[in-house]
């Protein structure tokens, strides 16, 4: 009888250290059939440093033969805030529901998406230059999108997170 109530109870155990609060989930996951997002979050991001990355992306961007990206100041930046949010909440950056960010922006007309993510860079230049020397940041900064949607926030210990969306409509 013992060893049943410490099998019980370790079971209970186990479901209660592994479960998930619904406060961890970022919104779109909680849209997900849907893919309904709050447009208001695009006005949560830095749109100063956002501005100063997208001046920089295009910049290497037309060096390069390509074409410049329109900012996106609705569905892709709120959904980047939506994930930056999330990877504050976290302490890391992941691509983590990227699915759903996708899904989202092809509802509404998007062809192709891609996404670059990072955190602790102090600057746009900094942040920019990381992901070119990276292949395959630099493969989305130079890929075949026409429009870019940011979430560029700063967390309570003051390290930057990113999150910029790519896709081509």
């Amino acid at each position: 009888m013992n060893l049943l109530k410490t099998s019980l109870l370790a079971m209970v155990l186990i479901c209660t250290v592994t479960s998930c609060s619904k406060e961890q989930e970022p919104v779109a996951e909680e849209n997900a059939t849907n893919h309904v997002i709050d447009l208001n979050l695009a006005n949560e991001t830095d749109w100063e440093m956002a501005n100063e990355i997208l001046n920089l992306v295009n910049d290497h961007r037309t060096s390069q033969g390509l074409n410049a990206l329109q900012k996106d100041q609705q569905y892709a930046s709120a959904y980047a805030v939506d994930h930056t949010f999330y990877m504050i909440d976290l302490e890391e950056i992941n691509h983590d529901y990227f699915e759903v960010r996708k899904e989202g922006l092809k509802d509404r007309g998007a062809k192709i998406v891609g996404e670059n993510v990072a955190f602790g860079y102090p600057t746009a230049e900094e942040v920019v230059n990381a992901w070119l020397n990276s292949p395959g940041h630099r493969a989305n900064i130079e890929g075949n999108y026409t429009h870019s949607g940011f979430g560029v926030m700063q967390a309570p210990d003051g390290r930057y997170y990113f999150t910029q969306l790519f896709y081509k409509k």
